[in-house]
């Protein structure tokens, strides 16, 4: 069975910091495109960061570029999002998500996920 076990969301106030933690089981971690996707009241689900797990190299939407950090912990099949400068208009639900497609040029689109975890709450606070 395919789990994603997102957690580590919480309040912070503007300019805190958070890392969620999103542990996988069930598929061959080390073969997919891990991504973390947020999704605000009101407003369609949006991607955040992705990570092809094959080479490391990640991707970032513009606007949290310098702020987050995606990362891999292959031993516990575990993804992290470390987010640093916190803003209000970062609060949302975060998803994370899993994809066999490898990615290499850009954060793959929603559709291209084959596996999803429950959210985890990121409330900032001004």
């Amino acid at each position: 069975e395919v789990q994603l076990q997102a957690s580590g969301g919480g309040l912070v106030q503007a300019g805190g910091s958070l890392t969620l933690s999103c542990e996988a089981s069930g598929f061959a971690f080390d073969d997919y495109t891990l991504g973390w996707f947020r999704q605000a009241p009101g407003k369609e689900r949006e991607g955040v960061s992705c990570i092809n797990n094959l080479n490391g190299s990640t991707y970032y939407k513009e606007s949290v570029k310098d702020r987050f950090t995606i990362s891999s912990d292959h031993a516990k099949n575990t993804v992290y999002l470390q987010m640093n400068s916190l803003k209000p208009e970062d609060t949302a639900v975060y998803y994370c998500a899993a994809s066999y497609i490898v990615v290499v040029k850009d954060l793959l689109p929603l559709y291209e996920y084959d596996y999803w975890g429950q959210g985890t709450l990121v409330t900032v606070s001004s």
